[in-house]
């Protein structure tokens, strides 16, 4: 075949070309080796370790005495961490899965609440339609054994609480006491919520009430039903109470947020010194955009709720009810390490709307930081407005309609109510025992058909009254728990019934059934309703 002259000028260039093509391959090539090498430095720990992995290494091979090295290794991370904040730690594998269970807001389980009487394990409150249900388990029931385990006699919280969880779809074969008679039962294990929503009701007419006790990931979607079945039965106002709520997930509360503010406002930011700023903005139309709306605040009050409490303070959507709250506005991420445990550190800080961090702070030590609760009371903060308006407040801000708040330590609340500190007086002695508890909890097994005829909570709550015999068998049953009932005024009198009836309430209708009680004598409840009127 002839060759053309295209062919013979490629042939002339064929050598050049090859010898570009390598020079181009070996100039890559050793880019390559340098990034691999690079990559080998950062993660071969064998070829320069840290003075801590020497010093744990020796400790390991040569100390005079057998050392649990976990414990020796967890104590040190917990010290390295305690010199950055106090919010960043270490969770131990072996408690990890109680930890993130109630973030993620259930576990596995057979969907019962216990407590031991006597060195008895009783059942206090069935799932409606869990497990223990449906295997047909009811209150009062006393556990004999758990599979081929005997429990009646001693055993503790944490034991009974591992015979019983389990993979959800296992079953585990249990026999009870019941009325004096045993019986047997075989209940399938199944996935349990924890809920965050302690209560939702209609607290009048027209106001609606909900109260939430952490955010973990189911919050949102618990809220959200509330929400609308209050909304069904003619709700035009809302008291939502975050009283002792900790926090957790942020997104949740950023979510919620979302409900109650219109348009694309700023939820909130956050910023770090490696995490660039991110802002959270409402994205859709809320549910609850429009109407009257108080949130309750305490000094346990921290992270997400105050989250979601400085954002519709700052855009003057709710009025706050109640004391400063606690003053967490740092950002923590969990790692998962290689063994099971999990390292929660703090990675950015969050920013209201207006810009106020209300972290309070932490450079006199975790100590300090810990006791900053004690001083708060020890200086009159929790039961003088004087006291509370003259906390340490950091840089003001003012909002769109001229209001005055501040950043720094907490959310302040436009209202003040002290904290009730003289209604438990000489009834402190109370709680030392499982006296209340006890006696409600046989109270309530003896008088079922008698509480029957309460259609609600809210029906019990208004027209339950213990009667004089009902108050002398409880004084009776703490006599004999040696607790001293002499000297009690009228209204430890009362502080204590009230409490015994939202005990007893609990049986029958959860944590609804106690705040539905509670909150008829609660002030700052009180303040909350009559600044909605």
């Amino acid at each position: 075949m002839k060759s053309t002259p295209g062919k013979k000028k490629l042939q002339v260039w064929l050598p050049l070309l090859f010898s570009i093509v390598m020079v181009i391959g070996m100039v890559f090539g050793y880019k390559l080796r340098d990034n691999t090498n690079t990559a080998r430095n950062l993660f071969d720990f064998k070829q320069k370790r840290s003075p801590l992995q020497e010093v744990f290494d020796l400790v390991t091979l040569k100390y005079v005495d057998t050392v649990n090295t976990d414990t020796l290794g967890n104590d040190a991370i917990q010290d390295m961490l305690s010199k950055l904040d106090p919010h960043s730690s270490f969770i131990p594998a072996r408690h990890l899965e109680a930890v993130n269970e109630d973030l993620q807001g259930n576990f596995q389980g057979i969907g019962i609440e216990f407590q031991i009487f006597a060195d008895t394990v009783n059942v206090v409150s069935v799932l409606d339609g869990g497990p223990s249900e449906k295997a047909g388990l009811l209150v009062g029931d006393k556990f004999l054994k758990v599979g081929d385990t005997t429990v009646a006699g001693k055993i503790s919280s944490d034991g009974i609480r591992k015979l019983l969880r389990g993979p959800a779809g296992s079953q585990v074969a249990v026999q009870i006491l019941r009325k004096n008679e045993k019986k047997n039962f075989t209940i399938q294990r199944g996935t349990i919520p924890l809920p965050s929503l302690d209560a939702g009701y209609m607290i009048t007419n027209s106001t609606g009430y909900i109260r939430l006790s952490k955010f973990a990931g189911t919050t949102f979607v618990e809220f959200m039903k509330a929400l609308e079945a209050l909304q069904a039965k003619g709700m035009q106002s809302l008291v939502l109470d975050l009283r002792g709520n900790g926090g957790g997930i942020l997104n949740e509360a950023i979510e919620m947020a979302d409900e109650f503010l219109s348009g694309d406002k700023l939820i909130v930011y956050t910023e770090g010194s490696h995490v660039p700023r991110q802002d959270f903005r409402a994205k859709r139309k809320g549910l609850f955009e429009s109407g009257k709306l108080i949130l309750l605040l305490d000094e346990s009050s921290a992270s997400a709720s105050e989250v979601l409490a400085g954002a519709l303070q700052d855009w003057d959507r709710a009025s706050i009810v109640g004391r400063r709250s606690f003053g967490k506005g740092l950002v923590q991420e969990q790692y998962d390490l290689s063994d099971g445990s999990a390292l929660r550190l703090t990675v950015a800080r969050y920013y209201t709307p207006l810009g106020r961090s209300i972290q309070k702070p932490y450079d006199q030590g975790i100590e300090a930081y810990d006791n900053d609760l004690v001083n708060r009371y020890q200086h009159g903060e929790l039961v003088n407005a004087d006291s509370s308006l003259k906390a340490p407040h950091g840089k003001e801000y003012t909002t769109p309609d001229g209001k005055k708040v501040y950043g720094g330590g907490g959310i302040t609340p436009d209202y003040f109510v002290s904290a009730d500190t003289a209604a438990i007086g000489a009834a402190t002695a109370f709680y030392r025992t499982n006296v209340m508890s006890n006696f409600t909890y046989h109270y309530y097994v003896a008088n079922m058909d008698k509480l029957s005829v309460y259609k609600d909570a809210q029906s019990f709550a208004r027209d339950f009254n213990w009667s004089a015999a009902d108050w002398d068998s409880f004084i009776g049953a703490a006599r004999k728990d040696s607790i001293p009932t002499f000297g009690l005024s009228t209204k430890d009198k009362q502080f204590l019934q009230q409490r015994l009836k939202a005990l007893l309430a609990r049986y029958r209708w959860r944590n609804e059934g106690y705040y539905s009680v509670v909150n008829m004598d609660d002030k700052t409840v009180a303040v909350a309703l009559s600044k909605i009127k």
